[in-house]
């Protein structure tokens, strides 16, 4: 049969041409952030399901993989084609969330900058794929300047604005967030424009508020027949990730097995269920969780089969998962690698290493994780003072997150502040007293203070 023409599509290019819509979607949809809240929970105890079946199919990536055939195909043959070069960098952005593969994003950056070379009037699609882009490779000067640049020239598109709140942020520039942000509270219906203002109620201490609007974006986005399953996915993620980091252990199981319903192969929810046993203190299933994951296990998947294997009492299984967080590092350099900074202070491992790497960190990305890191660092370090100053620069929006209040707390305990300790600690155990690895050390500084 002879292949349609591109105005009569056939059944591959309807498909292609719902996947592109689909990916473009996932442009705007698609952030990083986090959240907490706090309560009481009784551990579920379900059996870890087979999230990875041998053999399975992982049929988002191979959608993704056919439309990106067929964009290749297409422009090898057109040097000119702009909206399908922006349509390629979509899939390519796409499939790097789907697979965890690096070098899709420096794809997805090179075709969108093509896109752009070739046409900018009515190619937003190609600006919003760029910004992403850089966002995700941790280019953050590039990617706030380019933001900047897709709400000049396209203003009117509240995802755009969106996406600028979300860079601000990132480095660290809250007072710019806040006007951005408060543009778009008409919008916040939008699933581009919810997990931005919740990002944003999670800096500011209004912890209800992000709850609530985390868990309406995943309920909208069930209903999106636009989405990639993996994009509905990361939306129960995101509700997950928020229920953990505030205590709420089976709230955050129910959010991550209907991601998991949406997208059985998506590794970051099995590595969630990885951390989520591990605030249960289930280390045999957090190990087999973070195992499933596989090649595609990140920094903090690894610290905490680690973690794991550590508080059963197998120190040389243990070190050698540390050892694949510190090879991995080095083999995969990247800037402002926070889940690497973040595993070593929190371990105790390389301070004055790390301590300076955070120091010149800090004086080009001023957000509120980067100073508690370098609070921590320096409490490590014995330099309490300084530590006390960093921290109080990661609470200054307001933030309830319990990791910070107990760093806060025991840099108090540490200056001899025993008020001041014991309101942080109590704080953040409040928050989360299920953190495995500092919510103990909090309750024996506690009880110190108490005697």
């Amino acid at each position: 049969m002879a292949r349609p023409a591109w105005g009569e599509p056939g059944p591959l290019e309807d498909d292609v041409k719902r996947w592109v819509t689909a990916a473009a979607a996932c442009v705007l949809a698609g952030g990083i952030g986090a959240g907490w809240m706090a309560s009481r929970s009784k551990p579920v105890e379900a059996a870890p399901v087979a999230l990875l079946e041998p053999g399975g199919v992982m049929s988002e990536v191979e959608a993704t993989n056919r439309g990106i055939q067929f964009y290749e195909a297409r422009i090898k043959g057109d040097p000119r084609a702009a909206a399908d070069r922006a349509a390629l960098a979509g899939l390519y952005l796409q499939r790097s969330r789907e697979t965890a593969e690096f070098e899709d994003y420096r794809r997805a950056e090179k075709l969108a900058r093509e896109s752009l070379a070739i046409r900018v009037k009515s190619n937003s699609r190609a600006a919003r794929v760029l910004t992403a882009s850089l966002l995700a490779q941790h280019r953050f000067a590039e990617a706030l300047e380019a933001a900047q640049e897709l709400v000049r020239v396209w203003p009117e598109d509240a995802a755009h604005r969106a996406l600028l709140a979300e860079i601000q942020m990132e480095v660290g520039d809250y007072e710019a967030a806040r006007v951005t942000l408060g543009t778009l509270q008409s919008a916040r219906d939008q699933l581009a424009v919810a997990p931005r203002l919740a990002r944003w109620a999670e800096a500011t201490g209004k912890l209800g508020e992000e709850r609530e609007l985390l868990h309406e974006a995943a309920r909208r986005a069930e209903f999106r027949t636009d989405l990639p399953r993996e994009q509905v996915a990361w939306f129960h993620l995101r509700v997950g990730e928020h229920e953990l980091r505030t205590g709420r252990l089976d709230e955050a199981e129910r959010a991550f097995r209907a991601g998991l319903a949406a997208e059985p192969n998506d590794f970051r929810l099995v590595s969630s269920m990885a951390r989520l046993e591990a605030h249960r203190g289930r280390w045999k299933q957090a190990i087999q969780y973070g195992e499933m994951v596989g090649d595609a296990a990140d920094l903090r998947t690894l610290a905490t089969i680690g973690d794991a294997h550590a508080a059963l009492g197998d120190k040389q299984a243990a070190e050698r998962y540390y050892r694949r967080v510190e090879e991995s590092a080095a083999e995969n350099p990247e800037p402002y690698n926070r889940q690497w900074t973040q595993f070593r202070v929190d371990r105790n491992r390389n301070i004055p290493e790390t301590l300076k790497l955070l120091q010149d960190e800090i004086r080009g990305r001023k957000d509120l994780l980067g100073y508690d890191l370098l609070a921590w660092a320096l409490y490590r370090a014995g330099d309490y003072p300084a530590a006390r100053a960093a921290i109080g620069q990661a609470l200054r929006t307001g933030s309830q997150d319990p990791s910070f209040l107990y760093h806060a707390g025991m840099i108090e305990a540490a200056l001899g502040n025993d008020a001041g300790a014991r309101r942080h600690l109590e704080r953040a155990l409040d928050a989360n007293p299920h953190h495995p690895l500092l919510a103990p050390r909090a309750r024996e500084i506690l009880a110190s203070l108490k005697g």
